[in-house]
């Protein structure tokens, strides 16, 4: 938390230095020397994030390794839900922050941490894949895929299970 505290405060100050600087060498007509930086107006607009996009963080950017990106449970019955753990490190010099963990479908739904993962810190991303209404007589391959976004280059990473889901003949009539 102590480290997420300096790391916000270190944003703000990058953010209020960007703002107050101008780099055309046009001169305002108000003089706001006097003023601190956060008290002026900025003629800069952002645009809010979509509901559909996950805010990205800000900040330095750090990296992330996975014990393995993929996961193939073999063959299982339509309607049984699986569960895995993926295992990573933050392998970067910065904290690590995932904003966001989204399953391809509603059948695929993952649990991750969200607080800070420290440098060299290691951290779990849990996915629950329920097989209901997936399957198919003599077997249907599923893949599905969770698209993590933190403060990474790129800032998506993505991980898949996958497998083959059966339906017995009864069922299908």
């Amino acid at each position: 938390m102590k480290n997420f505290k300096l790391f916000s405060v270190v944003a703000l100050f990058a953010m209020i230095a960007m703002v107050s600087c101008n780099s055309d060498g046009a001169t305002s007509k108000a003089d706001t020397s006097a003023v601190p930086a956060a008290a002026t107006t900025s003629t800069t607009t952002t645009q809010p994030a979509t509901p559909s996009e996950p805010a990205v963080p800000a900040g330095p950017t750090t990296t992330i390794k996975f014990d393995s990106n993929e996961f193939d449970y073999g063959n299982i019955q339509e309607g049984d839900v699986v569960e895995h753990v993926y295992k990573f490190t933050n392998t970067g010099t910065e904290p690590l922050i995932i904003s966001n963990a989204k399953g391809s479908c509603g059948c695929t739904v993952p649990q991750w941490p969200k607080e800070p993962i420290s440098p060299g810190a290691e951290g779990e991303i849990k996915v629950k894949f329920d097989s209901k209404g997936k399957g198919k007589v003599g077997g249907g391959n599923q893949s599905k895929r969770v698209t993590l976004t933190a403060n990474t280059d790129p800032v998506n990473t993505y991980l898949t299970i996958k497998g083959v889901v059966e339906k017995p003949e009864e069922a299908a009539k």
